[in-house]
């Protein structure tokens, strides 16, 4: 049965990487990104790479492009059995100048991007009895360890990590929800300095967007090891 994968955010750096990775593990794979033409041209980088992927415009924060891309899916026929939630976006503003405007674009990506998506796409998943759900959050997010930072991202985040429990807990044990901290990532917003490749980075999202029957649900991963909330 061919398996097919939704992800969000997925014209650069860790999506379209967790998108070619798919791809060679032989997944059918959307790639969606808010700016159409950049889906299209990522898109047509992985075909040059001989990988069969589908692109859709896609922006998380807009409920509408949510429900529309859905209905272009499924009236070409396509469920979705994987969703990977990777849109995000990384405000640094510390948190007594953080504009409330700042504040509410990283809600609205982090957080009720992945809320809406779920919401679309996951009672279908339970129907088929089969789903992986991979919400790609951040130890900045994490509440055992130190306070959530940069404050609007690490608030989002950790929303997102309760988001997943309860996702998790709504949803039957066929349909696996998890989240991932991919670390600091050599990419567009993690910059140059950072210490692992957009491979590294990818890994463990991809592990657990392709979990077994037995595999875990309602955890946090890092390097496919479990980390604290």
């Amino acid at each position: 049965m061919a398996v097919t994968a939704l992800v969000t955010g997925a014209n650069r750096g860790i999506g379209l990487e967790v998108c070619a990775q798919l791809a060679r593990a032989g997944l059918d794979v959307v790639l969606t990104a808010r700016d159409p033409e950049r889906a299209a041209a990522a898109v047509e980088r992985l075909r040059d790479a001989g990988l069969s992927v589908r692109g859709e415009q896609l922006d998380v924060a807009d409920p509408d492009s949510v429900s529309a891309c859905a209905a272009r899916l499924e009236r070409a026929g396509v469920a979705v059995d994987v969703l990977v939630n990777n849109a995000g976006v990384y405000p640094t503003t510390p948190l007594l100048r953080l504009s409330e405007a700042e504040f509410t674009e990283s809600i609205e990506v982090n957080l009720l991007g992945a809320f809406r998506t779920i919401q679309r796409f996951a009672p279908a998943m339970a129907r088929r009895g089969y789903g992986r759900i991979v919400n790609v959050s951040s130890g900045g997010g994490a509440m055992t360890d130190h306070v959530p930072s940069p404050a609007g991202y690490g608030i989002a985040k950790a929303a997102l990590n309760a988001l997943t429990l309860v996702a998790a807990a709504a949803l039957p044990p066929a349909v696996k929800v998890n989240a991932v901290c991919p670390g600091w990532v050599r990419t567009e917003m993690g910059g140059e300095a950072a210490p692992r490749s957009v491979a590294e980075g990818a890994d463990t999202v991809v592990w657990l967007a392709t979990l077994p029957e037995d595999g875990p649900t309602a955890g946090f991963f890092r390097d496919r090891a479990r980390i604290p909330w």
